[in-house]
């Protein structure tokens, strides 16, 4: 499995839209945003991050991680396949993914935080930061 670049060949335009889906986070984004910037165990994320023909929600290069946030537009049919696709494709440019439900975000938040930190403690590729005082 070949390291991608940061954006993997993202085309102008994407970059564009990206630019405005920035100032347009939903609710459960913006809630996950606050915590993601911090910077969780040492780990930088990117909002709404152009990443080959995709925008993610969140993106870490250093772990190769997006984290995806599916409000209900999820739960449609082609959308789901559509999103099946996408994470088949990603997956296969070597990036791995965490999804949640807008309502975790919104309602079990210290939950999310929770399961991001256990990945990142599982597959950081050095060593992770000592965040205790």
């Amino acid at each position: 499995m070949i390291k991608r670049k940061m954006f993997a060949g993202g085309e102008k335009l994407l970059f564009a839209k990206a630019s405005i889906l920035r100032k347009q986070l939903t609710f459960a984004e913006d809630l996950l945003w606050t915590y993601l910037r911090t910077k969780p165990l040492g780990y930088k994320f990117r909002r709404q991050h152009v990443y080959g023909i995709y925008i993610l929600d969140f993106y870490c290069h250093a772990l190769q991680l997006a984290i995806e946030v599916d409000g209900s537009i999820h739960d449609v049919e082609e959308v789901r396949h559509a999103d099946g696709d996408r994470q088949r494709q990603l997956e296969n440019w070597g990036l791995q993914i965490l999804r949640f439900r807008n309502e975790e975000v919104r309602l079990k938040l210290q939950e999310v935080q929770e399961a991001i930190e256990n990945f990142i403690l599982k597959h950081s590729p050095g060593k992770v930061k000592d965040t205790t005082i």
